[in-house]
């Protein structure tokens, strides 16, 4: 079998090196670290409108450096600060996962930096 790992080498808030890939493909799986509304090593401003399409658009940058898109997306992971915050998040992740809609968790979490949302996922492609 083989692994590879994106995105190990980079740092994040004050250039800190984090203990972990953004990504790792391993025969035709791609599991996707958990992504925030990151930008620069920082948190953007604004609501869970704001941070949740910047939150997927990092998801779907890692994606697409993988060569993999939306559609081989079979599972996400979700975490929301506030759950008053569920129905705009699924308004949002609706529009980005509609035509390919994966299998997925959503919970109410505390979050280890100052954000409203996080998305994970898992994403298959056969190796050709």
């Amino acid at each position: 079998m083989s692994i590879k790992r994106y995105g190990a080498e980079q740092g994040g808030a004050g250039g800190q090196r984090l203990p972990f890939a953004r990504a790792v493909e391993a025969d035709g799986w791609l599991h996707v670290s958990g992504q925030v509304a990151m930008e620069n090593g920082e948190i953007i401003n604004g609501g869970i409108v704001e941070q949740t399409h910047k939150a997927i658009a990092n998801l779907i940058a890692i994606l697409h450096e993988a060569d993999y898109g939306v559609e081989h997306v079979v599972r996400c992971g979700v975490w929301l600060d506030d759950p008053r915050d569920f129905w705009t998040f699924n308004r949002i992740y609706q529009g980005y996962f509609g035509e390919h809609p994966p299998a997925r968790a959503c919970v109410q979490s505390a979050m280890m930096v100052d954000c409203k949302v996080e998305i994970d996922c898992i994403a298959y492609k056969p190796k050709t």
